[in-house]
């Protein structure tokens, strides 16, 4: 019988490295490769928006997000740890800064320009989330070989998420270009006879949202990441119940209590009484997070030889 040509024993081993890389991409793709890359860091970057009882649209306040000013977007920033449990389920821990923020006389609704409060608030939230995916992005090829191309990254990638969670929050107003904290004022009457009780500046929440996701190579995902936070207090914004009584104030706390307490214009007779509404005691406060992140695999090999991994990694294949 005779020997193969060269030409043959090129084709024959073309045909085998074909193989080899079409065996690789299954795996790649399969249901075991999610545990090389269990680990990921993220980092985003974005804005966030408050939900509440100041600014807003020119109607009296709605709950969600019916009631979202865009004017008062302001920026965030987060970190992120994610570990994949399973191929499509992930546990996430994720700490987020932003500014949320309000303003009354950014509406033409008459009860609320008349009242003519405002807030701004530095917000830090720390939270654990359960994601899952019902969609995945591809990565592309399993190797990162000079002088190979393999699959290029396919598919955008689709999750959902929902946790739990806590945040630090400290409204604050402009008084005479300082910005006063309102807490320590009592504006409501926190504290004093026939008024609330002192509201915790440390909350309890509820993250929950929608998120994509499109890869760039085997380690090095983008994305964009919509957040809804329902909390359980109306006090973010230093406004929930009635007005309380101004002489009052000013006897506990001073001047700058009783006057920030109803700073109102004055247009609307009777509106800022004692015992008038002030806020919306019925719609807790939330807030918004629309980020775009950059999220990166901790990558961990099949082969556990160094010189094996470097070799495969440097190495150039030319036919």
């Amino acid at each position: 019988m005779a020997a193969p040509t060269t030409a043959t024993r090129k084709a024959l081993f073309i045909l085998a490295c074909a193989a080899s890389t079409f065996s690789q991409a299954q795996y790649y793709r399969n249901a075991s490769y999610w545990k090389t890359h269990r680990q990921e860091l993220s980092l985003g970057l974005g804005v966030t928006n408050f939900l509440g009882e100041l600014g807003g649209r020119n109607a009296i306040g709605s709950p969600f997000v019916w009631d979202l000013e865009f004017s008062q977007t302001k920026p965030a920033l987060s970190f992120a740890y994610r570990y994949y449990v399973a191929k499509a389920i992930a546990i996430r821990a994720e700490g987020t800064y932003g500014i949320l923020a309000g303003n009354d006389n950014l509406t033409t609704d008459p009860f609320r320009q008349n009242r003519n409060l405002s807030f701004r608030s530095s917000i830090i939230e720390a939270q654990v989330c359960l994601e899952v995916m019902p969609y995945q992005e591809q990565p592309g090829h399993v190797y990162d070989l000079r002088g190979v191309k393999g699959m290029r990254p396919t598919r955008m990638g689709l999750y959902g998420f929902v946790g739990i969670g806590g945040f630090h929050f400290n409204p604050k107003t402009n008084f005479n270009g300082e910005l006063i904290e309102l807490r320590p004022l009592g504006t409501e009457g926190q504290g004093l006879p026939d008024g609330p009780e002192e509201y915790s500046l440390t909350q309890i929440c509820i993250p929950m949202g929608v998120g994509v996701r499109k890869a760039l190579n085997k380690t090095t995902t983008i994305g964009l990441e919509l957040q809804y936070t329902k909390t359980f207090t109306d006090y973010i914004d230093d406004v929930s119940g009635v007005y309380y009584d101004k002489q009052a104030l000013e006897d506990e706390h001073g001047p700058i209590a009783a006057y920030l307490s109803d700073p109102s214009l004055g247009d609307v007779a009777g509106q800022t009484s004692t015992g008038q509404q002030r806020g919306y005691s019925n719609h807790n406060d939330g807030y918004i997070f629309f980020k775009a992140q950059l999220h990166y695999k901790i990558f961990k090999n099949r082969s556990r030889n160094k010189k094996y991994r470097t070799r495969i990694r440097r190495q150039k294949i030319v036919f």
